[in-house]
């Protein structure tokens, strides 16, 4: 059977299909089987496996793991490593559910043991763990039982397997986990620390895979904390290391694994971006990302991996430095190229040129100039119209960028739509989501016209507006209450609005500022006040209401200045003396004892605090 299956796919189905696998199962599970029956089955077994995906599903289905894993306790040598073989081989496999590593609490303590065994149960052992490590939780169960410490030592075999497999370890290990990271820093083998073994890894005259795994290595430390960004093991070896993987001369999974970890290695640090950024060409070299054929399916693939790649580095590249990004949009067809990648049938490619253009649009700059030489705008609106909520996320928070006041796209996409599609974004379950709604209709009501903000009340709705007042995330709340903000800007429309909508307006405020909420709401809060009350008819809303008269004097009195000052324009604006009436609101303002807070005021220590409470004593005098 083994002679006949090795190499063959078609005998492998074959011998499945007559059943052999629950027969070979049993004889590996019988008492009375010799060892060396026992370890043939394993191994016959193993050669199935190595089939297609459909093999490893059949094996599953006849629940050959546990039985696997039950002959890792016998006594001998060579059966446990035929049945680590084929565990190997059946958990690198894609179908298979990680979870099945660990549904039973003796299996990972008993591999940890079985690490000593021989050079075999370590290369085979590390590959299970690097496979099945998928999220905190494995991490965790992996940590606890001493993986560290077991696979350290591991680094110095006489065994390139063994190296390379306790590498991929330590890689999946660390990643976005601090406490790992942080154990991983201070880890002695032989006399030295893990990090100067992983850099020595990084060398030039070492294998490809053993430059790129280390470089992970260091990378997911560096960003879990453990390792400082201007550490020179970061900036003079990994970061180095990372953008030679980048070149030509690499082969296609090293150039995308290369870029996709630079890209996460930069990401939050801007120097390490500059650096990026002029070593060895590296702008221009991911240009040849794109020079890849793609005229057939397999090579369609490779195309868009290498495109995903390099348009994640592209963003972390000029995710904060404007002469960098002004350097990548000038390399050649960038824009255009970027433009595409929003239309491309990948979705991995579309959010990765998302993510690429929504760094290139923190620039002025490039708004006034790229972006609508381009209209960056439509390709963007047809994204927006039907995407993946990751997709989403990233695109909306572009659109706010596209809409902030000096960005010439700001017209042709309100023409488009886009206020439906935003108000249809706040509704959504995605707390980021709403948030870049809400801030998109924020940024799009900033000194607007009327009828643009018209437009925006009528879409939300007074309903929908009270639901984002009572938000349970903060971010949301502060843009909905950015948003009444710059709604209520400029007389005419403050009289306008609230005309309309002025009952429900006092009574969301009437809500937050009686709320327990924190003084950055409080105080925006009391700024849409201090607005309203600058309205010509608007004033009388806040005058005819006593309660909220209270409230502003409440904080006058408050400890913290900021709310103090919130509330001396509200005041201000009301007591004005050359608008008609001011004499009756002075007056009404004087009996509740606001001169007094006035003077009070007029002695604080907050030099800001003491000139506009004496400015606002003025008015009383003229």
């Amino acid at each position: 059977m083994k002679n006949a299956v090795i190499g063959n796919n078609k005998q492998k189905a074959n011998l499945i299909v007559l059943g052999a696998v629950p027969r070979l199962l049993y004889l590996l599970q019988q008492e009375a089987s010799s060892t060396e029956l026992k370890a043939e089955c394993a191994v016959v077994l193993g050669s199935l496996a190595m089939g297609t995906e459909n093999n490893v599903k059949s094996l599953l289905d006849c629940h050959i793991i546990p039985a696997l894993l039950q002959g890792l306790l016998s006594p001998d040598l060579k059966f446990i490593e035929a049945c680590l073989r084929c565990l190997r081989t059946i958990f690198t496999s894609p179908v298979t559910p990680e979870e099945l590593l660990y549904a039973d609490a003796t299996v990972i303590p008993h591999l940890m043991a079985l690490l000593s065994r021989s050079r075999y149960t370590q290369e085979y052992i590390c590959q299970i763990f690097s496979h099945c490590c998928k999220g905190p939780d494995h991490q965790t169960i992996l940590f606890n039982h001493g993986a560290v410490q077991n696979i350290a030592h591991l680094l110095t075999s006489l065994s390139y397997k063994v190296r390379m497999q306790a590498l991929k370890c330590f890689s999946v290990l660390a990643f976005e986990n601090p406490q790992v990271s942080m154990t991983l820093v201070n880890v002695l083998v032989d006399g030295e620390l893990l990090p100067q073994i992983f850099v020595k890894m990084l060398q030039r005259d070492k294998p490809i895979e053993m430059q790129l795994t280390s470089a992970k290595c260091l990378t997911y430390m560096c960003r879990a904390g453990a390792i400082r960004t201007d550490d020179s093991c970061i900036v003079l070896k990994t970061l180095p290391c990372l953008v030679r993987m980048c070149s030509k001369e690499r082969l296609l999974e090293e150039r995308v694994e290369g870029a996709e970890t630079l890209a996460y290695l930069i990401e939050p640090d801007v120097e390490l971006q500059r650096i990026a950024s002029i070593t060895d060409h590296l702008i221009a070299m991911l240009a040849d990302y794109f020079k890849y054929p793609s005229s057939l399916d397999h090579d369609l693939k490779h195309a868009h991996e290498l495109r995903q790649a390099a348009f994640k580095l592209y963003a972390s590249l000029g995710a904060n430095d404007e002469d960098i990004r002004k350097k990548i949009i000038e390399t050649e067809n960038m824009m255009d190229r970027i433009v595409t990648g929003l239309s491309e049938s990948s979705v991995k490619v579309r959010l990765a040129a998302v993510r690429c253009l929504h760094s290139l649009s923190r620039s002025v700059q490039q708004l006034r100039t790229s972006f609508q030489d381009h209209a960056v705008w439509k390709p963007l609106m047809k994204v927006l119209q039907n995407a993946p909520d990751e997709i989403l996320v990233v695109a909306s928070s572009m659109l706010c960028n596209l809409l902030l006041e000096f960005s010439p796209s700001k017209e042709p996409i309100l023409e488009s739509g886009a206020v439906e599609l935003l108000c249809g974004l706040t509704q959504s379950e995605n707390p980021a989501l709403r948030v870049n709604g809400i801030w998109a209709l924020m940024n799009m009501a900033f000194q607007a016209e009327q009828k643009i903000k018209a437009d925006i009340l009528r879409s939300l709705s007074t309903e929908q507006l009270f639901r984002l007042l009572s938000d349970s995330d903060l971010n949301v709340l502060m843009k909905t209450l950015g948003l009444l903000r710059n709604l209520l800007s400029t007389r005419p429309h403050i009289d306008k609005i609230m005309s309309t909508h002025g009952k429900q307006i006092m009574q969301a405020v009437t809500l937050i500022l009686e709320g327990e909420h924190s003084i950055e709401v409080k105080e925006q809060t009391l700024c849409i006040l201090a607005n309203i009350a600058d309205g010509t008819t608007a004033k009388e809303l806040i005058m005819t209401n006593d309660d909220i008269l209270q409230k502003i004097k409440y904080y006058m009195g408050h400890s913290h200045v900021k709310l103090q000052l919130a509330a001396m324009f509200c005041v201000s604006n009301l007591i004005w003396n050359e608008e008609e009436g001011s004499q009756e609101r002075q007056d009404k303002l004087r009996d509740m004892g606001i001169v007094d807070i006035l003077h009070k005021l007029s002695q604080s220590p907050d030099s800001n605090l003491c000139d506009k409470a004496k400015t606002a004593l003025q008015q009383y005098l003229a």
